[in-house]
């Protein structure tokens, strides 16, 4: 017999190191200087600075940020659609 609080709690667990993955690849950071363009990103894909040629680009290193959020979410909604069957894995998961 399957034991459901049993699977709760397994992915209560894997929410929990997902999570404490996520805050690590968040300090991490990440330095690429090529043809005078300097970007820095942190681990889990945010742009922290970007300069051209010496001047800051904050437009641009917003415009960046916000396609790969959107990029992220249609990932994101693809595997929830490849999961089918898995139901309210994405409340226990956190997700609303």
């Amino acid at each position: 017999m399957i034991n459901p609080f049993g699977q709760i709690s397994e992915l209560k667990k894997m929410r929990d190191q997902a999570m404490a993955m996520q805050r690590q690849l968040q300090q991490k950071a990440i330095d690429v200087n090529k043809n005078g363009v300097f970007v820095r990103m942190s681990g889990d894909q945010k742009i922290v600075e970007m300069r051209t040629n010496g001047k800051s680009d904050n437009d641009i290193k917003e415009a960046v940020n916000e396609a790969i959020k959107k990029s992220q979410e249609v990932a994101a909604k693809e595997l929830s659609q490849m999961s089918g069957g898995m139901g309210g894995l994405g409340s226990l998961l956190g997700k609303k």
